[in-house]
């Protein structure tokens, strides 16, 4: 079943993690899937980790649908623009899916520390990576969907409420996102074009496993360090979220709302990759959080 066959999606920020996640889960769904960011071959990020767009490109295919690396900086304003261009001439101005993932502000983020012993440039570079980034690939993604009345902006995020999250300006990034997909969902349903917040629970991303020592085949071993570690989730489970809103034909009923990994689990009954449901609503609740 290819419930996303002959859509076209971007996936800004597909270089690791949940974007990796989501755009091998678009691929699986049929979807032509844009997989952008900074860390291409010969020409890797600040973040200087070893993904690229190409290796997430060669997995979108390799799951069945098509996909096409395309090195942006989503800070800057020139490759953005010239990316939707891109996009219109070789799609037709066909543009189903946006997904605005891009962060790469971990090695920002001082936890334990007020706002005004944190670094001010370091904070607010932090929202120029994970905020502005989102407004400015939106504000030239959007034009395409409004012309054709169909599409989806995702934003995602840490968290599906405004409370603090231990950092001024990682609250504030994380806070944004929701808000950007509120308040840019009331400007789009006119046009028939949806905008939602997506958190996942605890990721089980690339750089997690590298924090914690272990791999994807002995990852619980983790737990001996956290706990909570065992009840993370892949990227893949964030990935089936997106496919299931995406494919959902009453999706503008959402519109404007934040949503879960595991809410949507609830919904549409995905599982993650090894056939589980982690639920980090319900094991936090347990826990206190």
């Amino acid at each position: 079943m290819k419930p996303l066959r002959n859509q076209v999606a971007v996936v800004a920020g597909a270089t690791r993690g949940a974007g990796r996640g989501i755009a091998a889960m678009l691929g699986e769904a049929g979807a032509t899937v844009y997989c952008t960011g900074r860390s291409a071959r010969g020409q890797l990020s600040s973040m200087g980790r070893s993904e690229t767009i190409e290796d997430t490109a060669e997995l979108v295919t390799a799951n069945g649908g098509k996909g096409i690396p395309v090195r942006v900086d989503h800070t800057v304003e020139k490759d953005v623009k010239a990316l939707f261009e891109r996009i219109k001439e070789e799609q037709n101005g066909q543009l189903d899916i946006l997904v605005n993932d891009v962060w790469g502000a971990d090695p920002l983020t001082e936890w334990g520390k007020g706002f005004w012993e944190h670094s001010l440039a370091n904070g607010l570079l932090m929202q120029q990576q994970a905020v502005h980034s989102h407004m400015m690939t939106s504000y030239y993604g959007a034009p395409l969907m409004v012309a054709r009345r169909h599409g989806l902006i995702i934003e995602i995020t840490d968290g599906m409420d405004y409370r603090y999250r231990g950092n001024v300006y990682y609250s504030l990034a994380k806070v944004s996102a929701i808000h950007l997909a509120a308040a840019m969902a009331e400007d789009l349903r006119p046009h028939g074009v949806a905008a939602v917040a997506v958190t996942p629970g605890f990721l089980r991303s690339e750089a997690m496993l590298d924090q914690f020592g272990v791999s994807e085949q002995n990852w619980r071993e983790a737990g001996r360090q956290d706990p909570h570690f065992l009840m993370s989730e892949t990227p893949t489970y964030i990935g089936k979220a997106i496919v299931a809103l995406a494919a959902d034909p009453e999706r503008m009923d959402k519109s404007g709302k934040s949503y879960s990994t595991w809410g949507l689990s609830d919904e549409y009954g995905f599982t993650d990759a090894d056939g589980s449901r982690p639920h980090w609503g319900k094991y936090a609740a347990e826990q206190g959080f």
